[in-house]
């Protein structure tokens, strides 16, 4: 699967994945999802994009965030992944 990665070209989704990583809102999520699901002692600022990609990667079971765009199984589990975000800040802001 490695060899088709890298030949796959990544699309909306993909792009929509990397901007999620770069995202400090969605990386400080991902510390207190840890803290929450995981009970895990973990500060706020933790996860690095690298460990918002991997995050990604492994909850997609995808070698590349281009997969995204071309495997339907994947990009159903990263459109769950968005929504769980998006109603995390949904909840923030009516705080």
């Amino acid at each position: 699967m490695q060899h088709a990665a890298q030949t796959l070209k990544g699309g909306r989704l993909a792009r929509q994945a990397a901007m999620l990583c770069q995202s400090a809102d969605f990386r400080l999520w991902l510390d207190r999802r840890a803290r929450a699901k995981y009970n895990l002692q973990i500060e706020d600022g933790t996860h690095t994009e690298q460990d918002a990609r991997d995050f990604i990667l492994q909850a997609c079971a995808i070698d590349s965030r281009a997969e995204l765009d071309h495997n339907p199984q994947a990009a159903a589990m990263f459109a769950k992944i968005a929504q769980a975000f998006g109603r995390y800040q949904y909840r923030r802001r009516q705080c």
